[in-house]
């Protein structure tokens, strides 16, 4: 449950499931996306939220995808794209537990949330900013 995950005890991640069709969209534009989205040089840790349920953890469903992965951090690693070093670390998939209702949507659903307001918001639009053209189709305003 959500409460044991913030005890950080727990060994689990808060993580988001992507489900995607790979005609339409790259596992390589996932990543590239992902890395935009998070802070993946600091350990345990995203803004303000401190914690092993925080890290910057890839969870893969195949070796592709670790392949993948691991090829996507390293090309970031010698383009020198981060002023530190990458943490992210690359777990198979073993089981997602999807997050209790009051959790799902959570964006769309407390848009007047300070959190929401003062960190996912400026998220949202930096992703939509940036990725524009290729994923404006896949974002929907909450």
């Amino acid at each position: 449950n959500y409460k044991a995950v913030c005890t950080g005890t727990t060994g689990h991640a808060e993580a988001v499931k992507i489900t995607y069709d790979p005609s339409k969209v790259s596992l390589d534009k996932i990543l590239e996306i992902h890395f935009a989205t998070q802070d993946p040089t600091t350990h345990n840790r995203q803004v303000n939220d401190v914690g092993t349920q925080y890290r910057s953890d890839i969870f893969y469903a195949n070796d592709e995808q670790k392949k993948a992965a691991e090829e996507y951090i390293a090309h970031l690693t010698e383009e020198k794209k981060f002023p530190k070093p990458i943490v992210t670390t690359l777990e198979p998939l073993k089981k997602f537990y999807p997050a209790e209702d009051y959790h799902q949507d959570y964006v769309a659903c407390n848009p007047n949330n300070p959190y929401i307001q003062a960190v996912a918001m400026p998220k949202v639009e930096k992703v939509r900013a940036k990725f524009q053209e290729s994923v404006r189709q896949y974002l929907t305003t909450p």
